[in-house]
């Protein structure tokens, strides 16, 4: 299997889990060493009342699309979760899908940095709606 391929693979197994990211519907894109694109396609139940997606799914998308890039860039064996996320909101998210795209900035030993761009595609036109810096620490994925 190529690099690439194994880090896809990685970034599949960790989305399609049983938790949140499946219970919402959050897809890979795209994966590579220190990058991953997520979407999120709209669905009523991650809504605000004004048909928007909720601040807390758009930061969410963010989070592990940032939790990602930053485990691509580990050694094998170990992931990312989440120490610090920051999350500036730009625009209402209110297209029919959600993107993602996360760089790993900074991937030491234990903690790791990742820059997230989240936009809103509506009728293929994209709008920036957040950016979000997430701090992670590396931990072994859990034995079999």
């Amino acid at each position: 299997m190529s690099t690439d391929n194994a880090i896809r693979e990685l970034v599949e197994k960790v989305t399609n889990a049983p938790g949140y990211t499946k219970a919402v519907g959050t897809k890979v894109e795209s994966a590579e060493p220190g990058f991953v694109e997520m979407s999120l396609a709209k669905n009523d139940n991650l809504l605000q009342m004004n048909g928007f997606f909720h601040g807390g799914v758009v930061a969410g998308l963010a989070d592990h699309a940032g939790g990602g890039a930053v485990t691509t860039a580990m050694p094998p064996g170990r992931f990312a979760v989440t120490v610090n996320l920051q999350v500036s909101y730009l625009a209402p998210a209110k297209g029919e899908k959600l993107i993602a795209r996360a760089r790993a900035i900074q991937v030491g030993s234990t903690i790791g940095v990742a820059h997230v761009d989240v936009a809103s595609r509506s009728d293929g036109t994209e709008t920036p709606c957040a950016v979000a810096i997430v701090t992670l620490r590396g931990v072994d994925f859990p034995a079999k």
